[in-house]
């Protein structure tokens, strides 16, 4: 092919699809399933029928799906970017108290104190609402909050963390510690987040009662979408010019900084896109548990977002998701039959993948693939 200096390529190369034609086919028969199959099975198919979608089925796939949008946020700054937080509960719970604030506020003179203070706030003889409550009876600031304080939060972090050049497994330990203070803070009653107890007892959403099994199914179908819709936008933003520069700090990042690029930015970027996710996934998931309080911020429900994204695979957005559905569902079974060796089971199942599938459930299944004849 013979061309001069100026002259173009007679082929320029073809942008990558965000989704291959079986993963569009598979996005769409999701897609069927949250909003058109899932509902039939809840609503309209009788009970006792066992096609009939149960209460509890609902509510338990709805919190495994949030879990998972915990899981998809990890890979982001994990997976591809090299990062370890062992810290993200503490955003999921952040959007979980922002949304916990606006359902205390609807419960309004149906508490037990028939008093427009929630019923903790009666109960400690307080005589008005704390000033961090004073918009928590607007939905649209509530929905404005729930991203704004993960984010906020996680941005502060990260920006002097990251400008300090703090990174690996010291990072890992001061994101543990900067979660098990938040649960310390939130468990002081004078916080005003309901001490121990924190927010339950939720009555409505929008004056629209929350018991009902249509909201629970609406609630149901949000998370789905909200799932589907993560997933969609980060398999977008990992094709981008972003995206590979994160992969690429990730593999080398003082390669990265001599070729030009600051680094800082992209990591910050992505930290905070991923507090964003687990707030958002917090505030669906506590109008679906009817519960939030301090322990949602331990450690130990941090480590478990690595886990889950360990055991489907990192590195490849829909193996967390995987790993999420996979680990809660086993913990689902193992904590009612034998809840006396669910953390045994769950410590030695980190230790299977890390020994024996390094790239998780998904790699495993990639590999075998490519192996086939």
């Amino acid at each position: 092919m013979n061309m001069s200096a100026n002259a173009l390529p007679d082929v320029l190369p073809e942008k990558n699809p965000v989704l291959s034609r079986m993963g569009w086919s598979a996005f769409v028969l999701a897609l069927i399933l949250v909003c058109a199959v899932a509902p039939v099975m809840n609503l309209w198919v009788p009970e006792g029928s066992a096609f009939h979608l149960s209460t509890y089925g609902v509510a338990l796939v709805g919190k495994i799906m949030c879990y998972a949008i915990c899981a998809l946020a990890m890979d982001l700054i994990w997976g591809y970017t090299g990062i370890l937080s062992l810290g993200h509960g503490m955003f999921f719970a952040l959007g979980g108290y922002a949304m916990g604030m606006y359902l205390m506020r609807q419960i309004g003179l149906e508490g037990n104190y028939k008093s427009e203070l929630p019923d903790f706030m009666v109960f400690l003889d307080w005589k008005v609402l704390p000033w961090h409550w004073t918009f928590s009876d607007s939905f649209i600031a509530t929905l404005i909050l729930i991203v704004a304080v993960p984010g906020v939060v996680a941005f502060v972090f990260g920006y002097f963390a990251f400008r300090s050049r703090i990174k690996g497994v010291y990072f890992s330990i001061i994101t543990q510690a900067m979660t098990f203070a938040a649960m310390l803070l939130f468990f002081r009653n004078e916080t005003g987040f309901g001490g121990n107890n924190g927010f339950t007892d939720f009555k409505r959403i929008l004056d629209i009662p929350l018991a009902t099994p249509s909201m629970r199914m609406v609630l149901f179908v949000l998370t789905g979408l909200c799932l589907l819709g993560f997933f969609l936008f980060s398999k977008w933003l990992i094709g981008t010019k972003f995206g590979r520069v994160l992969q690429a700090v990730r593999d080398a990042e003082s390669r990265v900084m001599f070729s030009g690029y600051n680094p800082i930015g992209f990591k910050l970027t992505i930290w905070t896109l991923s507090a964003v996710m687990c707030g958002v996934a917090g505030a669906l998931y506590v109008p679906q548990v009817g519960i939030i309080n301090p322990s949602e911020m331990s450690p130990a429900n941090s480590i478990e977002i690595a886990i889950w994204a360990a055991v489907g695979g990192r590195a490849t957005l829909v193996g967390p998701i995987v790993g999420a559905f996979v680990v809660n569902g086993a913990k689902s079974w193992l904590t009612v039959a034998y809840p006396e060796f669910w953390l045994y089971v769950l410590g030695g199942l980190f230790i299977a993948v890390t020994l024996f599938l390094p790239n998780g459930i998904v790699g495993m299944l990639k590999k075998w693939k490519g192996n086939r004849p």
